[in-house]
């Protein structure tokens, strides 16, 4: 026969679950199976050859042939061993084999079996593959993969190329399929290339292994390293007879003697540290306890400003940072000056205590020494939040500033007990340790804006903060000791108080800020926002000038406000439009902008808000009222219409429910009057009354247009004219008298802005005209009033 002619076999057949056995190649296998065992004994008797074949489904206990791969192995079994109805076979592989068809199923498979050809090619490029291939396994083996030794000496120890593939095949780490994949590849060329494949794909998972095992080691010998070195510089130390405390310790109790804490806070502080340096430096415990020496230590237990108040200084500081304020920043002042005088009472009377008995005790403190807490009320950005930082300024104190804003937990004031997973102290200690001393300016801003849930009430725990007869022992939870808060200047922030709770609104001095005017406004502007705003712009110094006709346009048309922060907004938009302009002109030289009114659309564009002015004839059914907003006094309109009905009033212009009751009591006011008015008894039932406040967008409320419905109202019935040089407010009642109102200030300046001459207020509001610029009342004829019938005698135009 032909060496080129494949062989052809009649042999037995035992499937196997999830092994192959590669030609060249040796490996022990165990046969538990009866027919496998049957089989195996055949073979042994007659010529030890067997071919074994791969079972497709590894689960299978009883294969048949269509179970079992069609390519497989003849073996030769070695040496055979039984041990209780199993059989060890050590099989060495002869050679590939197709099996062609199953002759005998019972009591073994046997098989009519081809021999199959290898494809060998004796080229540079396979012996280039052999060569490659032996070097990753080389590299394989360096890294850490197990490989028999006998088997790795003779894929060394230079096999054939054919033989290197089968044995190469035999130690890969792979799956079973993929396996059967190169037992059934015919070229060896091919074969070579996925076992490269493979390979490469088992030297990289090596490379990982190796890397994070590298990195672990690396861990834990340094911890090892650690510990040895900290016990042997323990045994040192001993041996020299040093003290064998921690030096965090030692630095711990150090700075707990420097603290300058009270005798019992400084009592717990030292029981923590003796906890601390029992603890093993692996107790989880040990670095909360750490975490809370650290903020007892670091608190300025014993750290004040000094308290040297001079109100001249004060007084200057004020008037630099803010304009207009007046009364504000005179109580400011009167604090300031019972401040100093406190100071100065109890360093006497400390002098003369240590006079008579030699040494001086600390007094127990009472109310007495204690500070009021300021509240500033007002709109927002009229200077609350920046004056805070003036006082402090001019008291050389720290300035700390606390938002309270959307805080709903009430752990943010009290802290965190220590057994919570990253507790910290409330933000009120926070602040102190952060100021530095014991007693800074403390802004707690917003405080109207405080929220409740179930995580608590923060506005009840500002209660002891800020209550002078508990604050000198403020507890946290977190520090578990009372802090002394005595000495700290607390100021409150907020732009409405009715969201404060009445226990908390009972613990604080009231100052209203009101709105500016339109003149502080523009002094304000002049003055301070538009050198500021010129330096954050990078614009040259005098490139702009803005004439007094064009700063008052911007605040009357481009703001509608009661601070001053919208006018910053246009100052810095008109800034950024000349910046812009001089940097397009690829040239920095000095230009001058010279600004007129008739410039500003230009550069802000349209005019943003019309300016209400007076009516330019008398109208019947038309009075003038007077309003205050938030952005400051206004002016508007009440219009009557009378129609054909049978009776029924109607208010339109979005108004609230107590201005659609002074409509009401209006009316009802002038139905008792009739006959005094000139009107028919039943006047009021063929007519239907509409009552109308223009700009129905925005909504109105409130008692102090009681004065202007009723005058319209009277006019509309009476046709007679209501002067349109003439503005009235006051809440009216349903016998005519005219109640006091506020935001007298605002309104009368708004009344100025729009031209009106003569202005009807109540009586009890005279008191008022006390805050308003000279010059504006200079332009204005004022009545107070107790009674309708005197606004109907100014306000009409004939009685």
């Amino acid at each position: 026969m032909n060496d080129n002619t494949p062989a052809e076999y009649v042999l037995p057949v035992v499937p196997i679950r999830d092994g192959i056995v590669f030609p060249g190649t040796e490996m022990i296998l165990t046969f538990g199976r009866q027919r496998s065992v049957s089989a195996i004994e055949s073979a042994q008797a007659n010529g030890k050859r067997v071919v074994l074949v791969m079972q497709r489904n590894p689960n299978i206990n009883d294969p048949t042939p269509s179970d079992m791969y069609t390519v497989g192995c003849i073996g030769e079994i070695v040496q055979m061993m039984k041990n209780e109805g199993e059989i060890n076979a050590l099989v060495r592989g002869i050679t590939r084999v197709d099996v062609i068809n199953y002759e005998s199923l019972e009591p073994y498979f046997v098989a009519r079996v081809l021999e199959r050809k290898d494809d060998v090619e004796d080229t540079d490029e396979v012996r280039a593959l052999t060569r490659h291939l032996t070097n990753e396994l080389r590299r394989a083996v360096n890294l850490g993969k197990s490989v028999d030794f006998l088997t790795f000496m003779n894929i060394m120890s230079g096999a054939n190329t054919l033989q290197l593939s089968f044995q190469i095949a035999g130690v890969l780490d792979i799956k079973p399929g993929e396996r059967q994949d190169l037992l059934e590849v015919n070229s060896v060329k091919s074969r070579l290339n996925e076992e490269i494949s493979h390979l490469s794909r088992e030297v990289k998972i090596l490379e990982l292994e190796k890397k994070i095992a590298n990195k672990t080691q690396e861990k834990f010998d340094k911890n090892v390293r650690e510990q040895v070195l900290r016990e042997r510089m323990k045994t040192i130390e001993k041996e020299l007879g040093e003290e064998t405390e921690n030096k965090d310790i030692k630095l711990l109790a150090d700075k707990i003697k420097r603290a300058g804490m009270p005798p019992d806070v400084r009592e717990k502080a030292e029981k923590e540290l003796s906890r601390f340096a029992q603890m093993s430096q692996y107790n989880p415990e040990a670095s909360y306890v750490r975490s809370y020496l650290d903020w007892l230590v670091e608190l300025p237990w014993a750290i004040a400003s000094p308290n040297n108040v001079n109100l001249k200084d004060a007084e200057k500081v004020l008037d630099r940072d803010h304009y207009g304020l007046k009364k504000i920043k005179e109580r400011i002042l009167e604090y300031l000056a019972v401040m100093k005088l406190r100071a100065h009472a109890e360093e006497i009377a400390a002098r003369e205590e240590e006079k008579k008995d030699g040494k001086t005790e600390k007094k127990e403190h009472t109310a007495k020494s204690a500070p009021t807490i300021l509240c500033f009320v007002g709109p927002p950005g009229v200077g609350k939040t920046s004056i805070g930082k003036s006082i402090a300024r001019a008291l050389g104190r720290k300035f700390v500033k606390m938002s309270l804003g959307g805080i709903r937990d009430e752990a943010e004031i009290r802290g965190h007990r220590r057994t919570y997973v990253g507790a910290l102290p409330g933000r009120i200690i926070q602040g102190i340790k952060q100021a530095g001393t014991k007693n800074p300016v403390f802004m707690l801003d917003e405080i109207d804006k405080v929220g409740t849930d179930f995580r608590g009430d923060p506005s009840a725990a500002l209660l002891e903060a800020l209550d002078p007869e508990q604050n000198y022992a403020f507890s946290d939870h977190y520090l578990e000791v009372p802090f002394d808060l005595s000495g700290v200047f607390f100021i409150t922030t907020c732009n409405v108080l009715d969201t404060i709770p009445p226990a908390l609104r009972d613990r604080l001095e009231i100052i209203h800020f009101p709105g500016y005017t339109e003149e502080e406004k523009f002094h304000i502007g002049t003055d301070y926002l538009f050198e500021k705003q010129r330096e954050i712009s990078g614009v040259p110094t005098d490139t702009i000038r803005l004439s007094n006709e064009a700063m008052y346009e911007i605040i009357r048309r481009y703001t509608r406000e009661a601070g001053v922060r919208n006018l910053e907004r246009e100052i810095a938009n008109l800034f950024r439009k000349v910046a812009k302009k001089l940097a397009e002109g690829n040239s920095l030289k000095k230009h001058l902008f010279s600004l007129t009114p008739r410039d500003l659309p230009k550069y802000l564009g349209p005019y943003k808000f019309t300016s209400y002015f007076a009516e330019k004839k008398d109208e019947i059914g038309m009075s003038t009222g007077l309003a205050w907003t938030e952005a400051g006094g206004d002016i508007l309109f009440i219009e009557i219409a009378l129609m054909p009905g049978r009776g029924t009033l109607t208010l339109t212009g979005q108004l609230g429910d107590v201005m659609k009751e002074s409509g009401q009591a209006a009316l009802s006011y002038i139905r008792s009057r009739w006959k005094v008015l000139g009107l028919a008894e039943k006047f009021y039932q063929k007519i239907d009354i509409h009552i109308h406040v223009p700009e129905g967008a925005v909504p109105k409320d409130g008692p102090s247009a009681g004065a202007a419905i009723a005058t319209a109202l009277v006019s509309a019935l009476t046709k007679i004219p209501v002067r349109r040089t003439v503005a009235m407010t006051g809440e009216i009642t349903l016998r005519g008298r005219v109640l006091e109102i506020g935001g007298v200030k605002e309104k009368v300046i708004a009344a100025h802005r729009a031209g009106i001459k003569t202005l009807i207020l109540p009586k009890n509001n005279k008191k008022d005209l006390e805050d308003i610029p000279k010059n504006v009342l200079n332009d204005l004829t004022f009545h107070f009033v107790e009674h309708m019938d005197h606004v109907l005698k100014v306000a009409l135009a004939r009685s």
